[in-house]
């Protein structure tokens, strides 16, 4: 019938049609969601990788961590042990000195004394690790280091024409004389050898190893590198498509902010899992339970302050979106919001305290400032990456504080504002006048 065709054409039976857009915008936000964690890890690698100050920034601070120093102090310990015989060292000076004809009482006591010195060798050389190991002569040695290692490796990994050490795209690493070369000229030179000057500039590479694996260490660099850069606009850009789509943008954006806490929350307790599963294989064997958490606390360092400034940067986007939206709890919210915020203007206006024109232009333009604002402090938190804590609390208080000046400043109805004063004012007049004032 007609009445029936009539309602199947209504919107709501419109909505409840099958629809390749909503399943679009579902799959572009879900998307979104899957990306979200391997685009922190992606970022946090790409920047362990790439930027050498990062990379010391992360690792530095462990030279000054007590149990990663004990573990340094074994370590050192162990190993000039290991190439001294200590034992063997002091029972040769003890030999030596028994073949000095000493009295007969002091030959019956060298023995004795061979353990308590071999000892006391040990606990000397231990305590002198210990100083230096502690001592800040120590920490900046460590982070230079850290900082000249890394330099190098990735200058061999980008091909960097100065570096002492090359890799050929076949995966042969080889030593460049290049410098060798040009440092020889300048000593020859400087010896008044006449001919030096001649030298021309000698590109020579003596090689070392040849490795398929060595070319794979340079593609998986490029590939991280590159993931990590863009993985986390990739993610950024499904979300906003799948909202884009959406038929309730609100709605879907509420539960894009709900799904990716999820996902940061999941990912958060993954890395503490894998903390623990990183102590106990690692741990009595190789060193103990506190430098274990040390090292690996100070290597995750960085992405657990990403991962609590994104739980809050979604959380917020969940719980700004579900009030936006049209369910009768954020209507009866917002209309809660409205009718306090259109008390304080009306009473404002009374006294002749009002925006004007300025006021009606906001009005006008107040989603779009509102969403202006959004999104630029969502893409600022982007390029300042990586995100943190303080930056995301900074976005949220802006947001707020021009959410609340807009809702203070704005004149919704400017002529009705006008009649109410003016009835106002009438209604004060006719007080007076029937008090005699």
């Amino acid at each position: 019938s007609k009445h029936a065709q009539a309602n199947n054409s209504t919107p709501g039976a419109a909505g409840r049609r099958f629809s390749w857009r909503s399943v679009f915008a579902a799959m572009f936000v879900l998307i979104s969601i899957v990306l979200a964690p391997a685009a922190v890890m992606g970022a946090w690698a790409r920047v362990q990788l790439v930027d050498t100050d990062r990379f010391v920034q992360t690792f530095a601070p462990l030279a000054e961590s007590p149990a990663v120093q004990a573990l340094i102090v074994d370590q050192v310990v162990f190993g000039i042990e290991e190439s001294i015989d200590l034992d063997k060292l002091v029972a040769d000076v003890f030999s030596g000195i028994a073949a000095l004809e000493l009295p007969a009482q002091a030959q019956a006591a060298l023995p004795l004394l061979e353990g308590p010195a071999a000892q006391g060798m040990r606990s000397m050389m231990r305590t002198g690790v210990s100083t230096l190991v502690e001592s800040q002569q120590f920490a900046d040695l460590w982070a230079g280091t850290l900082r000249e290692t890394h330099s190098q490796v990735i200058a061999v990994i980008q091909g960097d024409p100065e570096a002492m050490v090359q890799l050929s795209s076949d995966g042969t690493l080889s030593v460049s004389l290049k410098a060798v070369i040009e440092g020889a000229k300048e000593y020859l030179t400087d010896q008044g050898i006449g001919f030096a000057d001649a030298i021309p500039v000698i590109d020579r590479s003596i090689p070392i190893v040849a490795s398929d694996a060595l070319v794979l260490v340079r593609v998986g660099y490029q590939l991280s590198t590159a993931v990590g850069y863009w993985l986390p606009w990739i993610a950024l850009g499904a979300l906003v498509i799948g909202v884009v789509l959406a038929r309730n943008r609100s709605r879907t954006l509420a539960l894009g902010g709900a799904g990716l806490t999820v996902a940061f929350v999941t990912l958060a307790l993954g890395l503490k899992l894998g903390e623990a599963f990183f102590v106990s294989a690692v741990s009595p064997s190789v060193m103990s339970v506190a430098a274990a958490h040390a090292i690996f606390g100070q290597l995750m360092m960085t992405t657990f302050a990403t991962l609590i400034a994104l739980i809050v940067l979604s959380l917020a986007l969940a719980i700004g979106s579900w009030i936006s939206g049209s369910s009768p709890k954020a209507v009866a919210l917002r209309d809660a919001s409205d009718a306090g915020f259109s008390a304080i203007r009306t009473a404002a206006e009374k006294r002749g305290l009002h925006t004007g024109r300025f006021g009606v232009i906001l009005e006008r333009w107040r989603r779009v400032i509102l969403v202006a604002v959004v999104v630029v402090g969502v893409a600022a938190l982007f390029l300042n990456r990586p995100i943190q804590l303080a930056g995301v609390v900074t976005t949220i208080v802006v947001v707020l504080l021009v959410l609340l000046a807009l809702e203070l400043l704005r004149r919704p109805n400017p002529e009705l504002a006008s009649v109410d004063v003016d009835a106002h004012d009438e209604a004060q007049l006719s007080a007076d006048a029937v008090t005699g004032k």
